[in-house]
């Protein structure tokens, strides 16, 4: 069997994590030169620099990669609260505990998206919501979607480009789920509540 046709199950691994942090998160002080701009960007935005954040200093091209594309994803046709569920429900189908918490944190504190639909999310669980459980549903079939999930999708209110929408934040939280893997990130005080 050659390696391009190893089944999903074959791929996945046996450790989810490395169990230690390789890369420490970083201040705009401690920082590559490249990254303390974009660091106190973020700093002045969140009134602090979240861990994962710090992390991504590591390497300027990881931070200002991340943050270009969540800029994009932002200027995008869905709205701050479909956005958050994308990001949340890609954290939870990565199994990536720092961003689940802190999308959980965002939902309910700063978007005030009511308990249940977030931990429906978080638990896998239909959301009571047509046009929000779409979205979920699309991030949980990792790309193999079926004629009726498009239908579904469509159905709910979506048009068919907003799906490409829905893969720009797919592709945000496979890169920070996948750098919390490598290297398991801290949870930041202003997320503790939902850990």
């Amino acid at each position: 069997m050659s390696v391009f046709s190893c089944s999903i199950s074959e791929r996945k691994p046996a450790v989810v994590s490395t169990q230690t942090n390789l890369f420490a998160p970083l201040g705009v002080e401690t920082a590559p030169e490249k990254s303390r701009p974009l660091l106190e960007k973020i700093q002045k935005s969140f009134k602090f620099i979240p861990n994962l954040f710090g992390v991504f200093a590591n390497s300027p091209v990881m931070l200002e990669g991340y943050l270009g594309l969540e800029g994009v994803f932002e200027k995008g046709s869905l709205s701050a609260v479909e956005r958050s569920i994308v990001l949340l429900a890609s954290s939870v189908e990565n199994s990536c505990k720092y961003c689940t918490v802190a999308h959980s944190t965002v939902l309910k504190a700063f978007l005030h998206v009511p308990a249940e639909i977030v931990s429906a999310v978080r638990s896998n669980l239909p959301l009571p919501d047509p046009k929000l459980n779409s979205l979920v549903v699309i991030v949980s079939k990792r790309g193999y979607l079926e004629a009726q999930t498009i239908e579904n999708f469509l159905a709910a209110g979506y048009r068919k480009d907003q799906i490409q929408e829905v893969l720009i934040g797919v592709a945000l939280k496979t890169m920070s789920n996948y750098l919390d893997h490598i290297s398991p990130t801290q949870l930041d005080q202003a997320f503790q509540a939902e850990g």
